[in-house]
């Protein structure tokens, strides 16, 4: 039964507009009309003037609610990574697996399946981070896991029925042929964890990379005569980046040099999340090594930074505040964008008539007061 969502400031993409209803049936907005219009027999919510935007989607969680998915690569654990994001407006995710050995990503990917034909809410995928990287750049990743892409490897990322496959690969350690062929198969590659030259990172443009993992971190920096990865990713109009903002893995100059170079469109913010999202003990173990939340920054003993306890709702709140941008272009890094990159404009990342009904209420200080996926909505642990 359809029914109708009022009274609230409505970021519905790329614009804002009020004194508008949003009527929700089943999993779909059906359409958005003015409230003097709606059916007198139709049920009405009101919002009471909060902003209503479409729901986020985060294309790099590796875990939260005290579930690391490298741990739990099963359908229960992405159930409750995902419950755990969903009350900080995370409506749309990739579980993401870092470097491991294959039988993990095998299984991971088959759980990432089994969820998504179970109709699991919120899960489009699954992001493998690794384990096609350089040692060179490692970050808090096991050097031990790495390998290169051979014909098993390729077979296992062209594995998944239901959904998205994104992978981080460092392109030096591949061939612009593997590449060409994987995106070919439809899976989605990004740069991170690499050392590749400027020229490296263009020919794997050519050949389809499309994005950049956790932009700045652990990729080669733009220099004046060797621009890099970095510099090659700003260069770039059509390849997407991700981005960090938890005010410890990227300076503020350095994000907003982004922001100015692909701008909202082709900026999209991650958490880069770990278990202690929606955990009640912050700290966890990675791979057998302690790691330590204090403040919000997650580091390795010797001081790496291992992931974030970043949360979506605080990505787009850091973005506005700290960045000076428009609460609108925060917004839309967090949901227009991705969607963009990962292929799925027309049914996510906006509100308009025939879009999956993700959605999420903020108020003023950019908390969230409730969510509805595919329609149903979901309590939140601030109601």
């Amino acid at each position: 039964m359809a029914f109708a969502l009022t009274d609230a400031r409505m970021f519905i993409g790329p614009r804002w507009t009020d004194e508008i209803a949003l009527i929700i049936e089943g999993d779909t907005i059906k359409s958005l009309m003015k409230v003097s219009e709606v059916p007198a027999e139709m049920e009405r919510i009101s919002l009471g003037g909060n902003i209503l935007t479409p729901g986020f989607i985060d294309t790099q969680v590796n875990g939260g609610g005290g579930v690391l998915f490298n741990d739990a690569p099963t359908v229960d654990g992405i159930i409750k990574i995902a419950e755990a994001h969903r009350a900080f407006g995370t409506t749309a995710m990739l579980p993401t697996l870092i470097s491991d050995d294959l039988s993990v990503v095998d299984r991971a990917m088959r759980a990432t399946g089994e969820a998504i034909e179970a109709g699991v809410p919120g899960i489009l995928g699954i992001h493998i981070e690794g384990p096609f990287l350089n040692v060179k750049k490692k970050g808090v990743h096991d050097p031990q896991k790495f390998r290169t892409i051979d014909e098993d490897a390729f077979s296992l990322l062209t594995s998944l029925k239901r959904g998205i496959t994104h992978v981080t690969i460092a392109p030096e350690r591949t061939t612009p042929e593997m590449i060409r062929r994987l995106t070919d198969a439809g899976v989605i590659l990004s740069a991170g964890h690499t050392a590749a030259s400027y020229e490296d990172t263009n020919t794997a443009l050519k050949a389809g990379l499309k994005g950049f993992t956790h932009l700045y971190n652990a990729m080669t920096a733009l220099e004046s005569r060797a621009p890099g990865v970095v510099g090659a990713a700003l260069e770039s109009r059509s390849a997407y980046a991700g981005i960090i903002v938890d005010g410890f893995h990227v300076h503020k100059a350095s994000l907003n040099v982004a922001l100015h170079a692909k701008g909202a469109d082709h900026l999209m913010l991650v958490t880069d999340a770990m278990p202690c999202v929606g955990a009640d003990d912050p700290n966890f173990i990675l791979q057998g090594r302690p790691i330590t939340v204090e403040n919000g920054k997650a580091t390795a003993p010797d001081g790496t930074l291992a992931g974030s306890a970043l949360d979506m709702a605080s990505a787009v709140k850091n973005t506005h505040e700290m960045l000076g941008v428009s609460l609108d272009a925060a917004l839309r890094m967090a949901s227009g964008t991705p969607a963009a990159f990962l292929g799925l404009s027309k049914t996510y990342g906006s509100l308009h008539a025939g879009a999956r009904a993700d959605l999420v209420l903020l108020n003023d200080n950019v908390e969230v007061q409730g969510v509805w996926i595919g329609g149903t909505h979901y309590k939140t642990k601030q109601q």
